[in-house]
């Protein structure tokens, strides 16, 4: 199986200890298995049984084809949130509504641009410059980035975002933006 991405890894340290994460379009559980090393109780979700097979052996999956039917987890909140190399526009504000407050968000996927390098190429999967920063308007936005990796060769967009309320009487949270043992 491929390992977690670097930026998942990289900030999955700010998901509240203990917090229960939905992986969407999980496929077979690459992320769900790094998180639940990291001691975080996964939901992956993805519309491929066969995948969902082995993302099983690292937490709870639930089969759904979230593109076409009715959102199933509304009402459901998760401490934190991981999406990577999947893009489904019309579901960001019911991904956006399961996020607990202080719950994060770890998103990557691919940007304009990656239509030069390979597949995806459809501008329907590719974000926009800037597209996940105006997502996450609502959300303190402590990283993003917006550019080309080499290895592979891709476009991407990278956002890492919490749902916080910041209440003057109260002294701000730190959130680490390096983590030590990587």
């Amino acid at each position: 199986m491929t390992p977690a991405s670097a930026w998942v890894r990289r900030w999955s340290h700010l998901i509240p200890t203990g917090g229960r994460v939905l992986d969407v379009a999980c496929g077979l559980g690459r992320h769900m298995q790094w998180l639940q090393q990291q001691g975080l109780p996964c939901l992956g979700i993805d519309r491929d049984p066969v995948s969902l097979q082995t993302a099983a052996a690292f937490g709870e999956v639930l089969q759904a084809d979230i593109e076409n039917h009715a959102w199933p987890l509304k009402g459901q909140l998760f401490a934190g949130m991981v999406v990577t190399n999947y893009l489904w526009r019309p579901l960001w504000p019911e991904l956006l509504a399961c996020l607990q407050p202080g719950g994060v968000l770890i998103y990557e996927t691919f940007a304009l641009g990656n239509e030069t390098v390979g597949k995806p190429s459809n501008p329907d999967f590719l974000l926009r410059p800037g597209e996940l920063l105006e997502a996450c308007q609502n959300l303190r936005v402590l990283a993003f980035e917006d550019g080309f990796c080499e290895s592979p060769e891709r476009f991407v967009q990278r956002i890492v975002a919490v749902n916080t309320y910041v209440n003057d009487a109260t002294p701000p949270r730190r959130y680490l933006l390096e983590r030590p043992d990587l």
